[in-house]
């Protein structure tokens, strides 16, 4: 679905002047509280130059919260300035700085009331207030005013439900037809709005309209489920959160529900009023728009749900992942230490602290923080899990596979979810020369990933596969391996490496030259692959190109050890033998975690 973000269509030139400023300081800077955090830190200029120029700085530092602190005194050297006051309102929001966002979209809305994002700022703090009415006049002015504005639709529908107006709310989703997307929003929000009017029959048959056009939908799942197990029907709430379990095994909030409906307790609900109401309009929305890529308006959209609800976990978690998927951990951990202790969600985010102190620099103070959640909960996977990922990424390989011990020992029965710890553990002892136990996790991590789950099988069959060529081992099935891996990824420059490499390594040159040129079309930025078709080249006699690879290889900000054999090949060129001042290949991209 092409989500509708509010307000950026009402006049051309509001999109690129309210974003602009986002464009230029990179998504995901600060978290709610950062601009406290600047305000102890920072000296302002003395001018208003120095303060504009001072943002722009921070902002290419990924720096909302310096960002907005410099605004914010920008402002006060030329309060009349209405593209300066929308670059740091959209700044303030960015940021989570709620009260200066909303000063700044009152003083935008006084010079131009067709300032659509200003509109929708101002219309969610008078929902928050329960002054609906008033809601209701910014999100008609700020939108286009039609029905395709699906965000104003949205949350007007929601402030009819906090008038007492639940017929009216209704009626105004009805506005929403034509698309297939657009048909599962309205019915989705139809069950939540007749859910919390009491009308249960009316609910009941609008949320399983949606949840039958949509079950891959964590939230949507959730949501049916517990209405299910509210109406007495715990059989079928278990067949709603066991079908999703199947498609994405032990996600804790399924786990939590599944433990509940067992249990034969209804879990509680979790859209309740109008402005509940809201927050799930913006973290849908939000969500569409960050797996389209646009996550600018989806951090917009996050910071203005959890100002509604700020116990909306899944809201907390999607905003950290992408502070730090947006490389800003310390501004991550604030966002995560938010979550409410009784969500199922608050295991993840203490493990995804932990991971981004690691990010932050600040290993030792990661390991403890992980050490003590294993300390809390001793049969906790997942900690353990993050716990030997970060010992892996430092090479520290035995307290990994120590670690992926205990993990793998907690787990009764090993299924789909697991194939990534057999993953990481064959990695590890591969590392440590324990071959024969790596090749039993590796092709344990096979078993537990059926066929048609491409990513991960080919990073299983690559790391296999190319272990196996590198020790001179079932070479006919390893080859393969490492062919089925391209098949399954053949755009990923790291595993068409691998294969050309294994060909390199096998003396056959002329497939290695094809494969390795191949990667390097995929990842020409890549060092690694540089360096490996300048080996290549070198065999094949092309020595003048040889030495053109090796010298990007070496421009190109190789890991030290690397940059030695490069640099030695540059000046000496190539000893006899395949493997002379060779560079072993990087490891195909690991799988990111989920984020809930």
């Amino acid at each position: 679905m092409a989500v509708v973000v509010f307000g950026m269509n009402s006049r051309g030139r509001v999109t690129v002047a309210a974003l602009a400023l986002l464009l230029a300081l990179p998504v995901g800077a600060a978290a709610q509280g950062a601009t406290l955090r600047a305000n102890d830190q920072l000296d302002t200029a003395e001018s208003l130059e120095g303060n504009y120029l001072a943002a722009i700085v921070a902002g290419a530092g990924r720096d909302l919260g310096a960002a907005s602190v410099y605004l914010r005194e920008a402002i006060k050297g030329d309060p009349q300035n209405n593209d300066l006051l929308e670059r740091a309102f959209v700044a303030f929001l960015a940021d989570g700085a709620m009260p200066d966002a909303f000063r700044a979209a009152d003083r935008l809305i006084q010079r131009d009331p067709s300032n659509g994002l200003a509109q929708l700022a101002v219309g969610i703090r008078a929902l928050k207030q329960k002054s609906y009415q008033t809601a209701r006049n910014h999100l008609q002015r700020g939108g286009r005013g039609r029905a395709a504005d699906i965000t104003a639709t949205l949350l007007s529908a929601w402030s009819y439900l906090g008038s007492g107006q639940a017929t009216r709310a209704v009626e105004t989703l009805e506005r929403l037809k034509g698309e297939a997307s657009y048909n599962l929003f309205r019915d989705y929000h139809a069950g939540l709005i007749l859910d919390a009017a009491g009308r249960k029959a009316d609910a009941e048959k609008r949320l399983k309209s949606a949840y039958d056009s949509e079950k891959t939908t964590l939230r949507l799942v959730d949501l049916w489920a517990r209405m299910q197990a509210r109406n007495g029907d715990f059989e079928a709430a278990a067949a709603t959160y066991g079908e999703f379990d199947r498609l994405l095994p032990n996600h804790p909030i399924v786990r939590d529900g599944l433990a509940k409906v067992a249990a034969r307790q209804a879990p509680p609900r979790q859209v309740a009023n109008a402005q509940q109401g809201a927050a799930e309009v913006l973290y849908g929305l939000a969500s569409a728009g960050n797996r389209q890529g646009d996550e600018a308006a989806a951090l917009l959209y996050l910071r203005l749900a959890i100002y509604l609800d700020p116990n909306h976990d899944l809201a907390i978690l999607t905003l950290g992942d992408i502070l730090e998927r947006a490389r800003q951990p310390e501004d991550a951990v604030a966002v995560y230490e938010k979550m409410p202790t009784n969500s199922p969600l608050r295991p993840n985010a203490e493990i995804q602290a932990g991971l981004a102190l690691e990010n932050m620099g600040k290993p030792d103070e990661a390991v403890k923080h992980l050490n003590a959640l294993i300390a809390e909960r001793p049969d906790d996977v997942d900690a353990l899990s993050a716990l030997g990922n970060i010992y892996r990424s430092r090479k520290l390989f035995q307290e990994a596979a120590d670690t992926y011990d205990k993990a793998i020992a907690k787990i009764a029965s090993p299924g789909r979810a697991n194939w990534d710890l057999f993953y990481f553990r064959g990695i590890a002892r591969e590392r440590i020369k324990r071959w024969p136990e790596a090749e039993a996790d590796l092709r344990k991590a096979l078993e537990l990933l059926p066929e048609p789950l491409g990513r991960e099988r080919a990073l299983v069959l690559n790391y296999l596969g190319y272990s196996l060529v590198d020790q001179h081992l079932k070479l006919d099935e390893a080859l393969d391996m490492l062919r089925r891996a391209v098949e399954l990824r053949p755009r990923d420059g790291y595993i068409t490496d691998s294969l050309g490499w294994a060909y390199y390594r096998l003396g056959r040159y002329a497939e290695a030259t094809r494969d390795l040129e191949r990667a390097m079309e995929l990842r020409p930025s890549d060092p690694v692959i540089n360096d490996h078709l300048g080996d290549v080249y070198w065999k094949t006699g092309r020595k003048l190109e040889a030495g053109f690879q090796w010298n990007h290889a070496r421009d190109l900000n190789p890991e030290p050890e690397d940059l030695v054999k490069i640099k030695r090949k540059i000046e000496r060129g190539m000893e006899d033998g395949p493997n002379a001042n060779a560079v072993e290949p990087k490891d195909a991209a690991e799988p990111k975690k989920d984020g809930g």
